[in-house]
C-alpha cells in the first residue's frame, strides 16, 4: 500500500517509467505494475472524475431514469475506447445490460468482466451527505474523517481518503478500475492478452430478475472462456483477494399463531399459548448458540472442501481479534475462526417480531410471532432440498404448515400452526481452485503489485455465480477490489482510494498477463 512519503519518491521516477513504457513493444509481457502505476499517478484526477460522474447518476431501482442515464453513459465510455458496444434489453420495465467487446486477432482466450451499475435504495436522511453527490473525506467517519475538496487538491491524493456515495464501491469502483486499467495498457502500447467482453447489469441489487433470460437469449454473443465478477469487498486484512465461489441464499418467513387477538396476560397467562415463546423455542431447536444447524438432513448434501481448498483456507490471514474489537464482540460463535465458518451453511435470524417492547409494551399475550430467516447454502445444497428438510422438520415437531392466513377452523383443529413463506433462492457455486485456468488467474493477480494475495475458496456472502455458470457454461472467479469497511448496502457507503488504485493495477494485470 503506497502512503504519502512513498508517493513523492515514485513521482521522481515518472519520466523514466514513462520512457520505458513508451519504448516497449505492444505485446510485451512486462510486470503489470511497471508503467500502470505511473499512469495511474498521473491520471488520478481524471479517474476520480469519471467515478464522480457515474456516482452522481441515481442508478437505483426507484429511479428508472437514473438507471437509463447510467447505462447510456457507460455505453458511451465503451464506444469512445473502441469497444463494440450495445445495450441488451432485459424487459419492458427493466434496466438494460451494458455490453462491450474488444478483440484482436492474436489472443486465443476471451474473458467476460461483469459488474453491476445499480445500487441499493437510499434513505437520504440517514446519510451524512447527499448519497448522489460524491463527497471526499480524509478518513472513515468512525475515524473522524473531514471533508476534502479533491477537485482543487494537488495529486497524488492521499490513498487513505475515502469517497462517499451510493454505489461508488458496490460496484461502480470496479467499472472505473477496469476502464482505467484498459486506458493504462493502451497508453503504454501494451495490448490486452485476452479478448475482452464486459457485461454491466442494472438490476443486481433488485434481485437480477431478468438476468438469466437475457444470458440465455444472448449465449452466443457472451461465449467466453472465463467470467470475472467484480463484486464484493477484499479481505479484512486489506490484502487483495480472489474468491472461487459464493454461498447460495434462501429466505424464509414464518408466522406463528396464538390467540385470535392479544389477551391479558394476568387473566390468561400460563393458559393461552404465547406465540413469542413458541417462536423462540422453535429457533432453539433449529440452531444452537455456536451456529450449528440442528435440522436433521440439512447438511447431508454438503460437498467437502478439497485438500487444495483447505490449504488455501489455512493461509487466509487471521483477523478475528481485530474484528472482535471493531465490532465490540465479547465472543464469537465459531471456534475455528471467521474464514472457516464461511465455508459452512448458516441459518441467520434476520428479524423476530411479536408484541411490543419499551414504552409501548402491553401486559398481553401476543396474537402472532413472526420470524424472518435466511439460509446460506454451500455446494451441493439446493433450495428445493432445504425447503423439503425444513418442512419435514416442522411437521415432525408437531407443526401444521399453511401457506395462507389460517381461518378459525384451522386454528381450532391444530395445536401448532405456522405459515411458511419461501423466497425463490439460489444454490451455491464453487470452482476448482487448482484447475489450470484458476492457477493462471492467480498468477496474473499476483503480478499486479497490489500486495500478497488472499485465496478464498468461497465468499461468505451470496452472489448468483451459479446463474452465470448454468446459463453460459463458463468457469467463474470473483475479483473484489473495494475496502471491507465500505458500508455497502448501508448509509454512508464509501470507497478508500488505495483500494481503487490497487484495483486499477489488478485489472491491468488480469487483462495484460492472463494466459493459459
Amino acid at each position: 500500500m503506497l502512503r504519502t512519503p512513498a508517493l513523492a519518491a515514485v513521482l521522481v521516477l515518472l519520466p523514466a517509467l514513462a520512457a520505458t513504457a513508451a519504448n516497449a513493444p505492444p505485446a510485451r509481457r512486462a510486470d503489470p505494475a511497471d508503467g500502470v502505476q505511473a499512469y495511474r499517478l498521473s491520471h488520478e484526477r481524471a479517474i476520480l472524475q469519471q467515478l464522480d460522474t457515474l456516482g452522481r447518476l441515481r442508478s437505483v431501482a426507484a429511479d428508472p431514469a437514473g438507471l437509463a442515464a447510467a447505462a447510456h453513459t457507460l455505453l458511451g465510455w465503451l464506444t469512445q475506447r473502441g469497444f463494440q458496444a450495445q445495450l441488451i434489453q432485459t424487459g419492458a420495465q427493466a434496466p438494460p445490460l451494458v455490453y462491450g467487446e474488444w478483440s484482436r486477432p492474436g489472443p486465443r482466450r476471451t474473458v467476460i468482466f461483469y459488474a453491476h451499475y445499480d445500487g441499493q435504495p437510499v434513505v437520504p436522511a440517514q446519510w451524512h451527505s447527499d448519497p448522489f453527490v460524491p463527497q471526499m473525506r480524509s478518513a472513515a467517519l468512525s475515524a473522524g474523517g473531514r471533508e476534502v475538496d479533491w477537485q482543487t487538491a494537488t495529486p497524488p491524493f492521499n490513498p487513505e481518503w475515502r469517497l462517499f456515495g451510493r454505489a461508488v464501491a458496490d460496484d461502480k469502483a470496479s467499472i472505473i478500475a477496469l476502464l482505467a486499467a484498459f486506458d493504462a495498457l493502451r497508453s503504454l502500447g501494451r495490448e490486452p492478452q485476452v479478448n475482452l467482453k464486459v457485461l454491466w447489469e442494472g438490476e443486481e441489487e433488485a434481485g437480477s430478475a431478468h438476468l438469466q433470460a437475457a444470458l440465455l437469449a444472448n449465449s452466443s454473443l457472451l461465449r467466453s472462456d472465463l467470467l470475472v465478477i467484480g463484486d464484493g469487498p477484499v479481505h479484512q486484512s486489506r490484502r487483495p483477494m480472489l474468491y472461487f465461489g459464493a454461498r447460495g441464499m434462501l429466505g424464509l418467513t414464518l408466522t406463528i399463531y396464538g390467540p385470535l387477538t392479544p389477551l391479558h396476560d394476568g387473566h390468561y397467562g400460563n393458559w393461552a399459548p404465547n406465540p413469542a415463546i413458541m417462536a423462540t423455542a422453535l429457533l432453539a431447536s433449529m440452531r444452537d448458540q455456536q451456529g450449528r444447524i440442528l435440522i436433521p438432513g440439512f447438511s447431508d448434501q454438503v460437498r467437502a472442501l478439497t485438500p487444495t481448498e483447505r490449504q488455501a483456507l489455512a493461509a487466509v490471514p487471521v483477523v478475528d481479534p481485530i474484528l472482535r474489537r471493531q465490532f465490540a464482540l465479547g465472543r464469537t460463535e465459531a471456534a475455528d475462526g471467521l474464514a472457516a465458518s464461511l465455508m459452512r451453511p448458516a441459518l441467520n435470524v434476520r428479524g423476530l417480531q411479536s408484541g411490543q417492547v419499551g414504552p409501548t409494551a402491553a401486559n398481553a399475550i401476543p396474537a402472532t410471532a413472526g420470524l424472518s430467516l435466511d439460509f446460506r447454502l454451500v455446494p451441493d445444497q439446493t433450495p428445493a432440498q432445504i425447503r423439503a428438510v425444513v418442512e419435514r422438520f416442522l411437521r415432525a415437531r408437531g407443526w401444521t404448515i399453511v401457506t395462507q392466513e389460517p381461518d378459525v377452523a384451522t386454528r381450532l383443529a391444530h395445536a401448532r400452526v405456522v405459515r411458511v413463506q419461501w423466497e425463490p433462492g439460489y444454490p451455491a457455486y464453487r470452482v476448482d481452485i487448482g484447475s489450470p485456468i484458476m492457477q493462471a488467474v492467480q498468477t496474473a493477480a499476483r503480478r499486479s503489485g497490489a500486495g500478497p494475495l488472499v485465496l478464498m475458496p468461497m465468499m461468505g456472502a451470496s452472489v448468483p455465480m451459479f446463474l452465470f455458470a448454468q446459463s453460459l457454461d463458463v468457469p467463474i472467479v470473483g475479483l473484489p477490489i473495494v475496502n471491507y469497511d465500505d458500508s455497502q448496502h448501508a448509509p454512508d457507503e464509501n470507497l478508500r482510494l488505495q483500494n481503487l488504485w490497487d484495483g486499477v493495477q489488478t485489472y491491468a494485470a488480469m487483462m495484460g498477463t492472463l494466459n493459459w
